[in-house]
C-alpha cells in the first residue's frame, strides 16, 4: 500500500521535472525579419540562442539550459557556474570537494 501511495505521489510532481520556460517581452526587428533579444539583437524566427544567463530561447519563448539541485548533503552548497551554464555542488568548508546530488529540477 506504502508504495502505490508513493508511486502516486511521484505523478503528482511530474511537472517539478521540467525546466522553467517561458514568453520573454521580445520585439519585431525594424525591418521585421525577426526577433529583438533584451540585449538588441536581432534573431530570425526560426532560430535558437542561449543568452549570457544560461537560457536558450527562441522569438516565442526561452528556458532554462540547466537542472537546479533540490536535494544534497546538509555539510554541502551550490554555486551557479555562469561559464557552464549549471550548478556546482561542494563541501561548505572544502570547495575542492564535490558533493553528491540526490534529486534536481529543470532540464
Amino acid at each position: 500500500m506504502k508504495y502505490l501511495a508513493l508511486a502516486l505521489l511521484l505523478c503528482t510532481q511530474l511537472h517539478l521535472l521540467h525546466g522553467a520556460c517561458f514568453v520573454p517581452s521580445l520585439a519585431l526587428s525594424e525591418d521585421l525579419s525577426g526577433c529583438v533579444d533584451k540585449d538588441g539583437t536581432v534573431h530570425p524566427f526560426d532560430s535558437t540562442w542561449r543568452t549570457s544567463d544560461c537560457l536558450e530561447c527562441t522569438c516565442n519563448g526561452c528556458c532554462e539550459t540547466y537542472a537546479r539541485p533540490v536535494s544534497f548533503p546538509k555539510d554541502c552548497t551550490m554555486e551557479f557556474d555562469n561559464k557552464n551554464c549549471k550548478y556546482k555542488v561542494f563541501k561548505k568548508n572544502d570547495p575542492t570537494v564535490p558533493c553528491p546530488v540526490f534529486a534536481e529540477v529543470g532540464k
